[in-house]
């Protein structure tokens, strides 16, 4: 056999199992640093099953007779009420980050603004919702769902920025060159080129991140900050586990439901058309051909 029809070497496997070993030597010293009671582990199964039965027996009650209807009204009200810090929130975020992923977006502002703006975001997203809430917002406005509502507008803004400046980084730049060859301003090509092509998804983007921050304004609550949170933290500290469980299933029928809903209208928004009207295009495209 020919030199030129021999098969390759194959590649030395030293160097990636020198890495695996040194890996594995990491995890299991990371491990053994924790210090943690492992043998606790075993409990957990029937810990688990022991909470999961007090806290059961208020969710089978009849919720129509007292006192388990007020836990229930209770527990949707503030459920309503995190669900409402959620959307508020988002409307500051989107309104306030448009602008600004404009402003950090490489193939529409400077370089200059780009890099400031871009850090600027970076500076609101390394930054959790409930440090906003404790450091800059409480002290002014004190304890309730507005600190609540305002630590999510604020705490959106840097996410909702950089996804809106990358949305509109893709864009197609066709339309965008025909606007200018046209002799469109600034003004005009971003409204007839550029939001047309990129509103879609940074709309998809807004819903995506108001289920966000549902779940977070339940962390918010936590610190006295509204919501159902606050009243979990009630709870816990109290040991009501009956009005846990009713809370918690609540907080899980709720989510389900504004996640199903978005999702849906994010899918709408994003494909343009519902998946009737896509079927029915595609078979009428299919007949067309035959």
């Amino acid at each position: 056999m020919s030199t030129s029809m021999m098969r390759p070497a194959p590649p030395s496997k030293l160097w990636p199992t020198i890495w695996l070993i040194v890996s594995a030597i990491v995890v299991v010293a990371a491990i053994w640093a924790v210090d943690a009671k492992w043998a606790r582990m075993l409990d957990l199964p029937g810990a688990f099953v022991n909470y999961a039965v007090l806290m059961g027996e208020g969710v089978v009650q009849n919720p129509f007779v007292d006192p388990w209807s007020e836990y229930w009204s209770l527990a949707t009200s503030r459920m309503l009420e995190s669900v409402q810090m959620a959307w508020i929130g988002t409307l500051i975020g989107a309104v306030l980050s448009l602008p600004l992923g404009f402003l950090a977006a490489r193939t529409i502002a400077p370089a200059g603004v780009v890099v400031v703006v871009r850090q600027f975001l970076n500076a609101i997203r390394a930054l959790p919702e409930i440090v906003l809430a404790i450091v800059l917002i409480m002290p002014i406005f004190g304890l309730g769902p507005l600190t609540g509502a305002l630590a999510l507008g604020v705490g959106s803004i840097g996410t909702l920025g950089k996804l809106t400046a990358e949305a509109i980084e893709s864009i197609d730049p066709g339309p965008v060159e025909a606007a200018l060859a046209s002799g469109a301003g600034a003004s005009q090509r971003i409204r007839w080129a550029i939001l047309p092509q990129a509103l879609p998804e940074i709309v998809a983007f807004w819903l995506y991140r108001f289920e966000i921050n549902i779940r977070a304004s339940a962390v918010l609550g936590v610190i006295g900050a509204g919501g159902i949170g606050s009243l979990l933290s009630q709870l816990f500290n109290r040991r009501e586990w009956a009005q846990i469980g009713v809370t918690l299933v609540v907080i899980i029928v709720v989510t389900i439901l504004v996640d199903t809903v978005s999702g849906a209208v994010r899918a709408r928004i994003i494909s343009g058309g519902s998946r009737r009207t896509r079927r029915r295009e595609r078979r009428e495209q299919a007949e067309a051909i035959v």
